[in-house]
């Protein structure tokens, strides 16, 4: 095996056990029903670093580690939505959010990454948006307090404060901790 892949699979390797630990942490810090997804980190930087299929790769672990921990009040409503959204949500946001970079970064290094980092809140928020109100809406709906109107709700809360942090955390950090690991990789 050549030396650049024994690299990629590590690297790979190294964010996957990231997700895993944002994964966690975020399974305890929740706006209502709603978990605040630290874990879209690490698949943004691994599909700028590591391209879309790496990027989807982490993306679908991901989406299974919330199917397994975090998904009960939709799964027992809407099984199979809920595991189509689960699994497909995060997946589509990394793969994309790869080939936005590797389609960019020739270009403008630093918008691709940037780009490449909102791409991934931005997708995985409208991919469950568009899921709630289709194919597992009835949990949704019991997600939403008692009298409380279920627009009004769901948008305040995944639009409005989950979105706004996901997409301000991912866009803010994802660049950051890239451009750190790339001084490192250059002092080697």
């Amino acid at each position: 095996m050549k030396n650049d892949s024994v690299r990629k699979i590590t690297g790979v390797a190294i964010l996957i056990a990231l997700e895993i630990v944002l994964a966690v942490v975020s399974l305890f810090w929740k706006i209502g029903p709603f978990v605040i997804n630290l874990a879209l980190i690490p698949i943004a930087l691994c599909a700028i670093m590591y391209g879309p299929w790496a990027g989807a790769l982490i993306g679908l672990v991901n989406g299974a580690f919330f199917l397994i921990f975090d998904s009960a009040a939709f799964f027992s409503v809407a099984p199979v939505g809920t595991v189509f959204t689960c699994l497909l949500k995060c997946t589509i946001a990394g793969m994309v959010s790869g080939f936005a970079y590797k389609l960019l970064s020739k270009k403008n290094e630093l918008f691709a990454v940037i780009l490449a980092s909102i791409l991934v809140p931005l997708i995985n928020t409208g991919l469950f948006v568009l899921a709630s109100f289709t194919i597992v809406a009835e949990a949704v709906r019991n997600l939403v307090p008692e009298g409380a109107n279920l627009y009004r709700f769901f948008f305040l809360v995944i639009i409005g404060w989950n979105f706004i942090f996901e997409i301000t955390v991912t866009a803010a950090l994802s660049p950051t901790i890239y451009k750190i690991i790339n001084i490192v990789r250059k002092e080697k």
